[in-house]
């Protein structure tokens, strides 16, 4: 009897083991997103869910969801293949968002982590990997302006470290509001796109640093280092940090990189709130950047607008290159407002409207677009 026992129980265990190693194989057998053809489709395993919706940005709006039906404990949508670009999506889960499992491409946005679909295309085809990378570092100094030491991303090119006598010219490259010093490596993709640029012969191998905009952190809130509160409304904090960007941070660059120390191999670029970081960069310190690029943001009316652009306009410049969307409600009035008055300054200027407003899709193609006219 012992033994008949004791076989059963061995028997009970092996079918337990053999029944889970069923589900697991059932879950590593999921693909998640299948593009097939001009389709796409998402699976989720969650035969405990009695709703679950698809959402991606690729919506026009955000409250809309994609319903997913059920089979053998397999959620799944098939929709059409979106136009080539990078989306973020999730799924709600009985109402809660959760992240696709079977999907290892992610980006974090603040503080939120989206999976990534890339619908490839001639928009997207500088979004992917090249054959030659750069690197991509993390990089930690001290700014006596803001009392702390801070953290940056810097992008050296292909090359880079196999020619200790070659030196680049570099781009300052800011991230827009709720961002840090990873935004521009995750969301922008930076880095595919110089490598791709720089690899096809379109863009001069260049330097590019993504510093954190936030002046009251340290670094990344992955990283979670406590963050000062900064009084904005304190005139003594009035451009605070891009004080220190061009007192601290370009010198700092130009000593511990490989970096041409002259304005004509110096340009800035930034979105949204990083594009007001570039206007009063170059308003403030006229003749540091040669290469001017603010993104989705323009700038208002001021009674020293016009003094503030003659500055710029005496001290020289190469390129003063905007990019906005059409659509862009919170941004394309000021833009017009910037286009107007370099116009009646007699600025040379490109202004780039795409389609779309505020979000990442423009801003990876601005940068695609400008990054083979810098330093030429």
């Amino acid at each position: 009897m012992k033994k008949i026992l004791a076989t059963l129980i061995v028997l009970s265990l092996a079918l337990g083991a053999f029944a889970q190693e069923l589900r697991n194989f059932s879950r590593q057998a999921i693909v998640s997103p299948q593009v097939e053809g001009d389709s796409v489709s998402f699976r989720l395993s969650a035969d405990y869910a009695t709703i679950v919706n698809l959402y991606g940005s690729w919506l026009p709006n955000y409250s809309e969801r994609i319903p997913m039906k059920k089979d053998n404990g397999v959620w799944t949508a098939k929709i059409a293949l979106p136009s080539p670009e990078i989306y973020t999506y999730n799924f709600f889960v009985d109402g809660v968002a959760v992240n696709d499992p079977a999907n290892v491409f992610v980006q974090r946005d603040g503080s939120r982590y989206l999976n990534m679909l890339i619908v490839d295309g001639e928009r997207t085809a500088n979004y992917k990997e090249a054959n030659e990378h750069g690197t991509v570092q993390t990089i930690w100094y001290d700014s006596a302006l803001l009392g702390m030491k801070r953290r940056m991303c810097v992008y050296t090119p292909y090359g880079y470290e196999n020619n200790p006598k070659k030196k680049y010219p570099v781009l300052y490259l800011l991230h827009g509001g709720g961002g840090d010093e990873e935004a521009w490596p995750s969301m922008g993709r930076a880095a595919q796109i110089l490598d791709n640029l720089i690899e096809k012969g379109q863009a001069v191998p260049m330097i590019v640093v993504m510093p954190n905009g936030n002046p009251g952190q340290s670094a990344a809130q992955t990283l979670g280092i406590a963050q000062s509160t900064v009084n904005y409304r304190d005139p003594a904090n009035a451009n605070a940090y891009v004080k220190s960007l061009v007192t601290e941070i370009v010198p700092f660059i130009e000593k511990n990189f490989r970096a041409i120390p002259k304005s004509s191999s110096r340009a800035i670029s930034g979105l949204s709130m990083g594009g007001g970081h570039t206007t009063a960069a170059t308003t403030l310190y006229p003749g540091v950047f040669d290469y001017i690029c603010p993104l989705s943001c323009g700038i208002r009316e001021s009674d020293h607008l016009d003094a503030d652009l003659q500055g710029i306009k005496k001290a020289g410049y190469k390129l003063y290159w905007i990019g906005c969307g059409s659509g862009d409600t919170l941004a394309y009035k000021n833009t017009q407002v910037l286009d107007e008055a370099l116009t009646r300054n007699g600025m040379p200027h490109t202004t780039f409207i795409s389609e779309g407003g505020h979000t990442w899709a423009n801003w990876r193609l601005y940068l695609n677009t400008f990054g083979p006219l810098l330093f030429k």
